[in-house]
């Protein structure tokens, strides 16, 4: 998110995140801070493949509460945020099945595991992955799920009850363009939740 208006609109429905892309090569990435007050509702940064440094840098300048990393950040990288006092999600990006024995090198230090579909941009695809995958799920963190999510998939998802599942993390088709959210969509998600 990065425009004032849209986020204000967004405020006013209480959102659990509100999340902003520091990832240049997306056409939602935010390159200076929205003048808006965020109150209490948390600000989710996201990151692809940046640098430590890099990280640091935009969650002090955009006061950001909750790191999701999105790329291939090695263990030692995300092991050294969480230590400085981070909260951290970690993306796993998946088809057809969960990397679980690689996704337990991670599992000390994050807060969140999430589950975007697989692409060559690092999500924002708009796509589905096999949700069933999600029952080998075997790992102690909750995770969000991701990934072409539409309104006419929540009652699948509630009725799969999944019992990790912590939430569900919305953008393509809650958008009317890149970064701008279609508010009466985000209504109609919250009366369905």
């Amino acid at each position: 998110m990065r425009d004032a208006a849209n986020i204000e609109s967004l405020l006013e429905l209480k959102p659990d995140y509100i999340g902003m892309i520091f990832y240049p090569k997306s056409s939602r990435y935010v390159n200076e801070l929205p003048q808006v007050s965020f109150g209490d509702t948390p600000k989710v940064g996201v990151f692809v493949n940046a640098t430590s440094a890099e990280i640091k840098e935009k969650s002090e300048e955009f006061n950001l509460d909750l790191l999701q990393l999105h790329g291939n950040e090695p263990v030692d990288q995300v092991k050294e945020l969480k230590a400085e006092g981070f909260q951290i999600m970690k993306v796993f990006s998946v088809m057809d099945e969960l990397p679980l024995t690689h996704m337990k090198l991670y599992e000390p230090y994050v807060d969140y595991f999430l589950f975007d579909t697989k692409t060559p941009k690092y999500g924002g695809s708009g796509h589905k992955f096999d949700w069933d995958i999600l029952k080998q799920y075997g790992l102690s963190k909750p995770f969000f799920l991701s990934g072409g999510i539409d309104l006419e998939d929540i009652e699948k998802i509630k009725s799969m009850q999944l019992e990790h599942l912590f939430g569900v993390d919305v953008n393509s088709r809650f958008e009317v363009a890149p970064a701008l959210k279609d508010i009466e969509k985000i209504k109609a998600l919250k009366a369905k939740l």
